[in-house]
């Protein structure tokens, strides 16, 4: 009772020390989860969505689908036609990106002849809608894919996709269980969610900080909590053996360019690599989005003929 009375009511200074540092750490673990959840929160929580455009007077003629994804609502996407019976390519915005961002990539993929189509994600839609970092837009993307293989004007059999970040984790999620998908180029991909997260942690300046990286992996699965069984991509690289593969590392985002190194030794053939000083399309200078677009379409003519 002595000992207990003295951690209660502390009088020496070593009662006095144990009390002050079981407090300071108290303090510490529940500070660590409220700013933890606080950043979470505005990681996935999107603020920005598309801008609309002038469909009926926007060069290439695009249309406006709609697709409907299980337990999430109707997506919108713009469909720019190429030849008919042309296979379809679907490109996939990264992280925070609106779809407006790579219109002059798909006027240059349908210039070429393929119908490009500009999905819609989660995040992509009406300001503060809640992002998952690929595990929904993976579903998304499988929900718009599955609607355009409806249409009469394109090839059935035969889609490509691109993608960055958020969209390349869709884009490989999608192949890896699609026989459909006959193409894929993929920038910046990632084997987890979770590593999108810490890269997104770091970008806050606070992936050095003891607890908070760690509680904020917590958080983010515990909200995706449906998804943990999810297995990595890298578990699934092996499906896509005989599928051209184009994985596109770019120096100014080192962590992510690792991750996609290490996905593509250990994809199976055929596949390419590519690395770029500076990634992210929508950010290129314009003789920069021209030399990629040229990448991309080489690729896709190459290894998805029109």
């Amino acid at each position: 009772m002595g000992l207990l009375s003295e951690f209660r009511y502390p009088t020496r200074w070593y009662s006095k020390s144990i009390a002050a540092l079981l407090a300071l750490s108290f303090f510490t673990f529940v500070a660590a989860a409220i700013i933890s959840g606080f950043l979470v929160y505005n990681i996935i929580t999107l603020r920005s969505g598309s801008q609309p455009i002038d469909l009926a007077n926007f060069p290439g003629h695009p249309e406006q689908i709609s697709y409907s994804v299980e337990s999430a609502g109707t997506r919108e996407g713009w469909f720019f036609p190429g030849l008919k019976s042309a296979p379809t390519i679907l490109l996939c915005p990264g992280y925070g990106e609106g779809r407006e961002e790579l219109l002059p990539l798909a006027t240059a993929l349908q210039e070429q002849g393929y119908n490009v189509t500009l999905v819609q994600f989660t995040g992509d839609g009406p300001t503060g809608v809640k992002t998952t970092l690929g595990y929904r837009e993976a579903q998304e993307l499988r929900a718009a894919l599955s609607a355009l293989a409806q249409r009469t004007d394109v090839d059935k059999s035969r889609f490509g996709l691109w993608g960055t970040d958020m969209g390349s984790y869709a884009a490989l999620s999608l192949a890896e269980s699609d026989p459909r998908v006959r193409g894929i180029a993929l920038e910046s991909v990632y084997n987890r969610p979770q590593e999108m997260l810490r890269v997104l942690v770091n970008r806050y300046g606070i992936g050095s900080f003891p607890l908070l990286p760690s509680f904020a992996g917590k958080a983010f699965e515990w909200l995706n909590h449906s998804d943990a069984e999810v297995p990595p991509l890298a578990q699934r690289l092996s499906r896509l053996a005989g599928v051209p593969k184009l994985f596109i590392e770019a120096s100014d985002n080192p962590d992510l360019a690792k991750i996609t190194s290490q996905l593509f030794l250990a994809a199976p053939d055929p596949k390419e690599e590519a690395r770029l000083v500076r990634g992210n399309y929508a950010g290129m200078l314009d003789e920069e989005k021209r030399t990629y677009e040229n990448r991309i379409a080489s690729f896709f003519l190459s290894n998805l003929p029109r």
